[in-house]
């Protein structure tokens, strides 16, 4: 009976030890949610109503305003109708921060949209494009819809960007100019390009910040026309997968995703050393 008594210690004192291995992927994600808070400096964009500059300020980094992409036969800007890039910043804000689009985004559309981009996640994850330790950004992400689905199928490293915040799904970021080191994530989703008034710039960040090996997935509309908040159309997937240069192409295929019909799935080349 001695002998019984004194290994029950033992198999106790591993629960604590176990419990804080399983919490690791957990916290360090924590970490660097709250490196992004900390170590970005913001500023308010211009020209907006002092009661809006609480939630209104967008990112200064030294790498915006940018040059102009380079032009190409398959992408059609629209960037003439922007004075400067804060004027750019301020129209995407006024998709973004529309009440009524808000309480759309958070009530009606909530579930509908989160249990689609949950399981397009679980496919991918099935095809072993994805895993519940991916550290996944969505790029983009509004009120963070994708993050939660990614959460809702096991990925808990699931952190989403977009020019207003909203926490804790949502840190505020310009896909411009991603706030994370070089090789942070695993895989990266975005359903934005149409937005960016720099093309090439915005598939560099997700270069950048994707690691060898990790795994962009886009949903685009091609030969389609997108909303005013539209900074570009594409007119050809080529255009978008000719801004890769460091990635190759996985698939290319056709999807019914909210008004966006062409899915592209690209692979960061080089080895991983996980």
């Amino acid at each position: 009976m001695a002998a019984a008594d004194s290994s029950k210690p033992a198999r106790a004192a591993t629960l604590p030890a176990r419990t804080l291995l399983l919490a690791l992927p957990f916290l360090s994600f924590l970490l660097l949610f709250l490196y992004v808070y900390s170590t970005t400096s913001w500023r308010p964009a211009s020209g907006l109503p002092a009661t809006a500059t609480t939630t209104t300020t967008v990112a200064t980094t030294t790498t915006v305003p940018l040059t102009p992409s380079p032009p190409s036969p398959h992408i059609r800007m629209r960037r003439s109708r922007y004075r400067s890039y804060d004027d750019y910043l301020r129209h995407q804000l006024n998709k973004t921060l529309d009440p009524r689009l808000r309480r759309v985004w958070a009530t009606r559309d909530w579930q509908r949209k989160v249990d689609a981009f949950a399981r397009l996640f679980a496919g991918l994850r099935d095809e072993g494009l994805l895993s519940n330790a991916s550290r996944a950004l969505c790029v983009g992400a509004r009120l963070g819809q994708e993050v939660a689905a990614l959460r809702q199928v096991g990925v808990r490293g699931a952190l989403g960007i977009d020019l207003a915040p909203a926490p804790p799904l949502v840190a505020r970021g310009d896909f411009h100019a991603q706030p994370f080191p070089d090789a942070t994530f695993d895989f990266e989703f975005s359903n934005v390009f149409d937005h960016a008034l720099y093309p090439d710039r915005f598939a560099a960040e997700v270069e950048r910040t994707l690691r060898p090996g990790g795994v962009a997935v886009l949903h685009v509309a091609v030969h389609r026309r997108g909303d005013r908040y539209s900074a570009n159309d594409l007119l050809d997937v080529r255009g978008l997968v000719g801004l890769f240069r460091r990635c190759d192409v996985v698939r290319v295929s056709k999807v019914d995703a909210f008004g966006l019909d062409t899915e592209v799935i690209l692979r960061k080349k080089g080895s991983s050393r996980r």
